[in-house]
This record gives C-alpha cells, sequence and structure tokens, in this order.
C-alpha cells in the first residue's frame, strides 16, 4: 500500500478491483447516460401519426418507461422533436423556426412515411421528407406507424446517444464551424 493514501486509492492504484458495491466511469459516459433516460419530446404532429404518437404517452403503452415522458411544447424545454405527419411547403420555415429554437443538443424524429418522404403525396406543395430543411437522426416506417415503432425509434436513438455518436445538428454544426475556419479565397 502506498504511504499517505487511503486505502481504496491505494487499492486501485495497484491494479486489484474497487471494493464491492463501487463503480468506475468517466463523466462522458454518465453524462450520455443520463441524457439517454431524459428525453423531453417536442410533437409536431400534423396528421394521422399525431394520434398514433398520443396513443404511445398514454397508459397503455407509457412511453415515461423509456424515459421520454415529459412532453413540452415549447422548444427551448425540448431536446427531441418528432414530426409526426405531413409537412406542407408553408410549414417548412416554421418547423425549421422551432427546431432552431430547441435546447442543445437536439434529436429529430420523422415519424410516418408523409414527414419521411412526403408518403403519398407527390404533388408541388408537400415537402417529399423533412430532411430538407431539419437533419433527420431517426425514420420511422409506416402509415401510419404503430406506437411499438415509435418506441424502437426512441430506443434507438437512446442507444445512439449512449454510445456517444453525434446527432446530425452536432456533425451540422461542426462542419459548419470548420467552414467558417477556412481560408477564403482572394477576390471571392
Amino acid at each position: 500500500m502506498k504511504a499517505g493514501l487511503p486505502p481504496e486509492r491505494a487499492a486501485a492504484d495497484s491494479g486489484a478491483p474497487p471494493p464491492e458495491g463501487v463503480f468506475t466511469t468517466t463523466l462522458d459516459k454518465m453524462v450520455r447516460w443520463a441524457r439517454a433516460g431524459s428525453l423531453w419530446p417536442l410533437p409536431f404532429g400534423t396528421a394521422c401519426c399525431a394520434i398514433e404518437f398520443m396513443s404511445v404517452v398514454s397508459s397503455h403503452y407509457d412511453l415515461a418507461r423509456f424515459g421520454a415522458e415529459v412532453v413540452r411544447f415549447s422548444p427551448r424545454q425540448s431536446d427531441m422533436m418528432i414530426v409526426a405527419g405531413t409537412v406542407v411547403d408553408k410549414q417548412a420555415p416554421i418547423l425549421k423556426l422551432i427546431y432552431e429554437q430547441m435546447c442543445a443538443p437536439k434529436w429529430v424524429i420523422s415519424m410516418g412515411v408523409c414527414a419521411s418522404s412526403g408518403g403519398f403525396y407527390r404533388a408541388y406543395h408537400v415537402m417529399q421528407g423533412i430532411d430538407e430543411v431539419v437533419p433527420v437522426d431517426v425514420y420511422v416506417p409506416g402509415c401510419p406507424p404503430t406506437p411499438e415503432g415509435l418506441i424502437y425509434a426512441i430506443m434507438k436513438l437512446q442507444e445512439k446517444i449512449e454510445s456517444g455518436q453525434p446527432s446530425h445538428w452536432q456533425v451540422e454544426a461542426e462542419r459548419r464551424a470548420a467552414s467558417d475556419r477556412a481560408p477564403q479565397p482572394v477576390g471571392a
């Protein structure tokens, strides 16, 4: 045992396992675990997919078991947006504004084929996927998707957060920062 160190620290320095009931981790892993287990969703529901979202937060499916029960209707109190339903071109600036007002880091789930790819609306006024205006982290297929599908998507997002994969927002922010630092050509 090293002189001057408490017995627990001396045991840790010697390579011995920590005492029973004690675990070690890094601050980064602990923050990722806490973020994954406490997502605050902001629903952006425009069509029938929003009804399926309502069933997910009801007692039958109980989204609270998965750490996403605190549904917020203010972007400044949310970190996960669930876009559920058809988004038309007139709504795109509103969707983008709400997304920009969300807390960072932030994640987006595109729920249903209308939000993901325009669905069966092949018209000029319907967005053919919300990824045209906001970065999407997880897509939920279906018309409308089942509540189990949305729960699965939230679980996949939690796995992504815990593993340390950056959200698409973080990737875009890093790309913008790198382009801002890049030297500008003379005379441009």
